[in-house]
């Protein structure tokens, strides 16, 4: 058997990618948001917001219809805070260490966005009031300035074809929430199929 081998060091990273980036893979990273950038931004329905805190890192998965996340501009955007589980696992971080990093996705297309800044929490009623939705207003609202941004190419979509609609992934063949919080309990309060149907039936009216 082959012992493992851990790179150490960015000598080691370059040696082991011996082709540098090319001029393509570096002209794509500008620090302010373009036209074309703010195309994509507009159109995303779905961002994955990245952070970090003393206790590590954290990756939290935010929806709205297209055009949620704001371009305020050219080295701003907003990102309305709804309604969850009040973890605020994201919030903490931000208001320890505001680094974060997001990535945009449409659906149906394999390229995705990226932008890395700093962000701050803003409670401004008048911002807020931008991001009403059923007469809700967000609790909160994640003013990014932007440092840098840059296009993906769609090499990791195409190899998973996340987008191919005639290849689903049942949900049956994966474990329902109830099921996994029943897993979990261990004063065994939670009954899966119970679970799920309450789950189910109180979704939609708590998306705001």
């Amino acid at each position: 058997m082959s012992s493992s081998r851990w790179i150490g060091s960015e000598a080691e990273l370059e040696a082991l990618y011996e082709t540098p980036p090319g001029r393509r893979a570096i002209l794509k990273e500008i620090d302010y948001i373009s036209d074309h950038y703010r195309a994509f931004i507009d159109h995303a329905p779905f961002v994955v917001l990245a952070t970090v805190g003393p206790e590590g890192l954290d990756c939290s998965p935010r929806g709205d219809p297209a055009g949620f996340v704001q371009v305020q501009d050219e080295r701003t955007v907003l990102l309305p805070d709804r309604r969850g589980n009040n973890r605020l696992d994201s919030l903490r971080n931000i208001v320890r260490d505001p680094r974060v990093s997001l990535l945009f996705l449409i659906p149906g297309v394999g390229e995705t966005l990226r932008i890395n800044g700093h962000g701050h929490i803003s409670v401004d009623r008048e911002l807020l009031a931008r991001f009403e939705v059923g007469g809700r207003l967000p609790q909160s609202v994640l003013s990014i300035a932007v440092d840098r941004v840059y296009i993906q190419c769609p090499k990791a979509l195409l190899r998973s074809r996340l987008w191919d609609t005639q290849r689903p992934v049942p949900r049956e063949s994966l474990p329902t929430l109830g099921q996994i919080m029943q897993a979990l309990d261990m004063p065994g309060t939670v009954e899966a199929e119970h679970w799920d149907r309450a789950y189910a039936a109180t979704l939609q009216k708590t998306l705001y």
